[in-house]
């Protein structure tokens, strides 16, 4: 039984979400990391207040409707963390355009230069008429706006130019008009003809704005500008219980209806005039001053993640992703498993391995099954390629796909309809509950009996963002886990039948026991503690929230004992309080690739419990989705895996100390010993390490 606490304090959610967005924003101010890179964290930063905005300020702005009720779930009401919010991202943006404006500057002396359509020589001017011509004009469509009662859907992700045309020798001769520009079907960024030594680029936008006079001269107009602004929606899916609908249907009428989510967020080029701002935001039924948000001649930074990586010389560390000694083919996966355990390390080990192994699974005449998850995948999945592979040869096929994975919801619709389409039998999780764990199991018909594979993953099944994010998969034959694998099967197929999951003896599955099991595991190391017995724990996880668990962190923090915190993202806990013998040691580590891994590792000096998880420790994820924790039973494994997190609490130089005022500090700050970049060291690790 755990003992009941009163809740400490705690960091409010969206709050610590800023600071760790702050953090991304570092990575960009660091001098040391390749210009590609620091662009690319300045697209990263973008893209993660864009989404930021459409789900938790949109909650928010939500919540305010509710009144009393919006404080249930808030240690302060809506409106005050919607303002301790404006003012975060207002400062976060002066520091994000002091940092581009540094960034231009260093990228200047090495002679790349971005040119705006003032700066262009006639050669350039020359190209990118000729360019505006060819690939532009047909793929955009002014629309002439003053003289609309309201304007037409903006998307949600993209960027417009609202001009101002008018006559120099007439000034009654005045109209705006609106361009989306067109960066879902062309490049942002376009490279110009230069001289030699010197890369100049351009964006498209600034292309449109050299060419205004080619799409409005002819009606009178002499005089052109042209000012960036985007529109932020509410991207919650309202997806209601209406019994004469399924699932899919209420999906496909909630994404539409994403589509004219309510505007939460308008930024805009802070030169335009303001007759102009005022009416695009009357047209945009913006009621909310801070709703509105000044910025500079560019935005959706997103785009730069994607910036042309050739015009440098200079590259980020990213060594490519190696097979995993044991898996290298030509080899039976299945074969392997059957004498061992492994764990695939993302993005150091290849993610083709786990392709290979469904791959072999598919062309395999003893194989009778196969049964997957899919949360997220890639644009081109591999994954679905393989499956499809495996019901052409007959195999049994069964993929659980998650339709709500959010921002995915099409992508997953399509998939399923194509993988139907095939013959694999799709199963759609819960109404009420997303299906978020990566689990598959694979059968095999072997001397009239069959033996079972499978794995367990703490990542996507997703071969694109492998090479960027940091995940483990533990791959096993292992009967304790397969049996269990099977049981989460079951219950996925048979209409959320909590009867299996209780048949599960070494998984921890949510929304069942992983919340209960981890708490009675803190508990009775709190006990061990207290009876002068060494008991340590790491606990690795991209968000901490839950303010239970938190709670009972603090119980371990107060008896002694050493936390060690890896948080990626949100951190709620404090890490430090008067009563407590030592602080919590945490760290946030922000680099090229994303942490992602979720670890528990729980050590006394008898013995040691280590899992991974598709797991954080918040709500959602214990109590709302279905989540596979899963022991690791082997020392090898265990001993990698301790090894990679003691380089990782280790690390000097791109770790973050998580304090109780979210300060950000660099964890090495004042180390005179030679740096530890914990992305580089594993590398090494794994690269050296014999089999």
């Amino acid at each position: 039984m755990v003992k009941k606490m009163v809740q400490g304090p705690r960091i409010i959610r969206d709050i610590s979400w800023l600071s760790f967005n702050e953090r991304v924003l570092q990575e960009a101010q660091d001098s040391s990391v390749p210009l590609s890179s620091r662009l690319r964290f300045l697209g990263i930063f973008s893209n993660n207040l864009d989404e930021f905005f459409r789900v938790r300020v949109a909650t928010l702005t939500r919540m305010l409707k509710l009144g009393k009720e919006a404080m249930v779930g808030f240690d302060k009401k809506p409106d005050q963390i919607l303002k301790e919010i404006q003012m975060i991202v207002r400062s976060q943006q002066k520091d994000f355009e002091a940092t581009y404006e540094t960034i231009l500057a260093e990228m200047k002396r090495k002679k790349i230069v971005m040119l705006n359509d003032r700066q262009l020589n006639k050669e350039q001017k020359k190209f990118v008429e000729a360019y505006f011509d060819e690939k532009v004009r047909t793929n955009i469509s002014p629309l002439m706006i003053e003289s609309i009662p309201e304007l037409p859907l903006l998307h949600d992700k993209s960027i417009y130019l609202a001009c101002t045309l008018s006559n120099e020798h007439n000034s009654f001769m005045n109209s705006y008009t609106l361009i989306e520009v067109p960066t879902q079907v062309l490049p942002r960024f376009v490279i110009l003809p230069s001289n030699k030594g010197v890369k100049s680029l351009i964006l498209l936008e600034d292309i449109i704005r050299v060419c205004l006079p080619k799409l409005f001269t002819q009606f009178g107009f002499t005089i052109f500008e042209g000012f960036i602004f985007k529109v932020t929606r509410d991207a919650e899916l309202d997806i209601d219980n209406d019994i004469q609908f399924t699932l899919i249907q209420r999906l496909q009428k909630g994404l539409k209806e994403r589509k004219k989510g309510k505007a939460v967020r308008f930024v805009y080029d802070k030169a335009m005039p303001k007759n102009l701002l005022d009416y695009l935001v009357k047209l945009l039924s913006l009621s909310r001053r801070d709703q509105l948000v000044p910025g500079g001649r560019i935005h959706n930074f997103k785009d730069f993640i994607n910036f042309p990586n050739k015009v440098f010389e200079e590259h980020a560390f990213r060594p490519a992703p190696f097979i995993h000694p044991l898996f290298v083919q030509p080899i039976r996966i299945l074969d392997v498993l059957k004498q061992r355990d492994v764990m695939l390390h993302f993005p150091y080990h290849s993610f083709d391995s786990v392709i290979d192994l469904l791959r072999e699974a598919a062309i395999d005449p003893f194989v009778e099954s196969i049964k997957i998850t899919c949360y997220r995948l890639a644009k081109e999945s591999k994954i679905i390629n393989a499956l499809i592979n495996a019901v052409r040869n007959g195999k049994k096929v069964v993929v659980v796909i998650e339709l709500r994975a959010r921002f995915d919801e099409e992508a997953n619709l399509r998939w399923k309809q194509i993988l139907e389409d095939e013959g694999v039998e799709v199963f759609t999780g819960f109404p009420d509950m997303k299906v978020h764990a990566k689990i598959c199991l694979i059968s095999k018909r072997i001397h009239k009996s069959l033996h079972y594979y499978g794995f367990v993953s703490t990542g996507n099944l997703n071969e694109s963002t492998s090479k960027i994010y940091g995940d483990h998969c533990l791959l096993t034959a292992d009967k304790r886990i397969t049996t269990d694998i099977r049981h989460v099967f079951a219950y996925l197929m048979k209409t959320k039948q909590l009867n299996s999951l209780k048949l599960c003896k070494h998984l921890l599955v949510s929304p069942m026991n992983t919340r209960s099991h981890f708490a009675t595991m803190l508990q009775q190391a709190i006990r061990t503690s207290k009876k002068n017995n060494p008991v340590e724990l790491v606990l690795k996880l991209n968000s901490l929230s839950d303010p239970a668990l938190i709670t009972q962190l603090y119980q371990c923090a107060e008896v002694g004992m050493p936390v060690h915190l890896l948080i990626r993202g949100i951190c709620c806990a404090h890490t430090e309080m008067a009563n407590w013998p030592q602080p919590m040691h945490a760290i946030s580590i922000v680099d090229e690739y994303l942490e992602h891994a979720r670890i528990f590792w729980l050590r006394t000096k008898r013995e040691q419990t280590m899992y991974i998880s598709s797991a954080d420790w918040m709500q959602r994820n214990l109590d709302y989705r279905v989540e596979v924790s899963a022991p690791v039973f082997s020392k090898v494994i265990q001993e990698e895996l301790q090894e990679i997190l003691q380089i990782q609490l280790a690390e000097t130089k791109k770790a973050r100390l998580l304090d109780n005022k979210q300060t950000n500090a660099y964890a090495g700050q004042g180390d005179k010993n030679l740096p530890i970049r914990s992305q580089e060291e594993i590398f090494k690790f794994l690269i050296r390490k014999k089999y």
